[in-house]
């Protein structure tokens, strides 16, 4: 869903915070159940806290936001492809030339947040991008209701509630732990460094899950349509050729421990399964309606540059590598996390197989990363922070070019920020990033990019 709303910039999206706010304040302030902050509290909360002991006095409605404006100087090439020049670019004619980019300011972005109390127990979300790099015009992320009690009457309900959380609607897939430290449009706040993972694991679907919290111990079950929008189309044999024209539910199956186990130390691990045997277009690592905070890098130079270039890759992902498992996706993510005072360590090991449905055979893919940051001041309030990422992947095969050995992404990324209130951050980050082991059709053989981001952050 979008509506025509495009935003001049940061600064006009924090004077209209500005000026609403006065009206908006008896709003803004009512405190509703459940819910994640959206500001410097937020960080290292994973799943919605649960409290089922509050006590509720009528409806109440709570709107939040994120901003951010980023200012960039990287660079980028691509020595091994062939017709590798940088400049214009020819769609008739062979050749893998990046766009031209210089330092500047990216668009900046937005979101919008409404929380309402609808009853005891009883949550409503409705999130909106006002304007990212993937759409700068207004669009519903999604919507969903969550309970963490029932309008039942009867102890077997209050017993079951008061470990269980339930959410149904169009909402954020929960596979694994790292789409909780990612940024998300305008709402990097959370995020110490630019990007989330160089494969990235974010998806917004329509379903229900469960989850049951007790002694530190958590389980999910969920399902999904698998796709990231409502979708009642027949799946056809023209657009697939492996003869499967069904429509299969994606399974999400979660479990872990996270438990403050000392005063100064917090542990938490996890494992997930996301799975999709049949889907019409899953996007388990594609599904960003927001778009990467690396602008235009290592990206097909083209005419439009709101367009898909001549190597199906969106501009709007630059700097993201999507293995292309849209028509068949099993996925495994294990996730460790350790809070030691203002020292955090946190990992990511992934492996996932899949397939496009022009294919026959799946594919793999492994993925890990793992980051250092540590917090430091009165409050926390300063930060530093190093981050290392490597994916290697077999390509999905082509009529033009035939992949026959898997190829490498790695980014090495450090970076430093300073909250100067719980609801305003200035970060840093200096990125390396390189490609290795593409043949030299294709545009990112060779390929490399490094510099500097620089991003302003306002979360409420």
């Amino acid at each position: 869903m979008k509506t025509n709303i495009p935003f001049a910039g940061f600064t006009g999206v924090l004077l209209m915070a500005c000026m609403i706010s006065p009206l908006t304040s008896a709003a803004q302030f009512q405190k509703v159940d459940n819910l994640r902050p959206y500001d410097k509290t937020g960080i290292n909360v994973f799943e919605d806290p649960k409290d089922s002991a509050s006590a509720f006095d009528g409806l109440k409605l709570k709107f939040g936001a994120g901003f951010t404006q980023q200012f960039q100087n990287l660079k980028h090439k691509n020595p091994d492809a062939l017709n590798n020049t940088i400049g214009s670019f020819n769609p008739a004619v062979a050749g893998n030339r990046l766009k031209v980019i210089t330092p500047g300011f990216q668009t900046a972005q937005a979101n919008l947040y409404m929380d309402v109390q609808l009853a005891d127990g009883i949550r409503l979300n409705i999130t909106s991008y006002l304007s990212t790099k993937h759409h700068n015009e207004t669009w519903v992320k999604g919507g969903y209701i969550q309970f963490d009690k029932l309008p039942f009457n009867g102890k077997i309900w209050d017993d079951i509630m008061e470990i269980a959380t339930i959410k149904i609607g169009h909402f954020e897939v929960d596979y694994g732990d790292q789409h909780f430290r990612r940024s998300d449009g305008g709402n990097a706040i959370y995020n110490p460094f630019m990007e989330g993972n160089i494969v990235d694991e974010f998806a917004t679907e329509i379903g229900g899950q469960v989850m049951l919290r007790r002694n530190g111990f958590f389980g999910l079950l969920g399902a999904t349509n698998g796709m990231i929008k409502g979708n009642v189309d027949s799946l056809y044999a023209a657009s697939n050729p492996d003869g499967k024209y069904h429509k299969s539910p994606s399974i999400l199956l979660k479990g872990g421990f996270d438990k403050q186990v000392m005063k100064d130390v917090r542990l938490r691990v996890s494992g997930s399964y996301y799975g999709n045997q049949s889907s019409g277009s899953n996007t388990i690592f594609g599904g960003d309606r927001s778009g990467s905070n690396y602008q235009y890098i290592m990206e097909l130079n083209s005419a439009n540059p709101s367009s898909t270039t001549g190597a199906g890759t969106p501009l709007a992902f630059s700097g993201r590598f999507n293995p292309g498992f849209s028509k068949k996706v099993n996925t495994i993510m294990l996730n460790g996390f350790l809070k030691v005072k203002g020292l955090e360590l946190f990992g990511t090991y992934e492996t996932a197989s899949g397939r496009t449905a022009k294919e026959t055979d799946t594919r793999k893919m492994q993925q890990f990363a793992g980051d250092a940051v540590y917090r430091f001041g009165k409050t926390e309030n300063f930060f530093v922070g190093a981050k290392y990422n490597a994916v290697t992947a077999h390509l999905a095969n082509t009529a033009a070019i035939t992949y026959t050995d898997d190829v490498k992404v790695d980014r090495v990324a450090g970076a430093a920020g300073w909250f100067l209130t719980k609801n305003i951050l200035l970060k840093g980050e200096y990125v390396v990033q390189k490609y290795k082991d593409f043949p030299t059709q294709d545009y990112r053989a060779g390929g490399k990019f490094n510099g500097y981001v620089i991003e302003a952050v306002v979360g409420f």
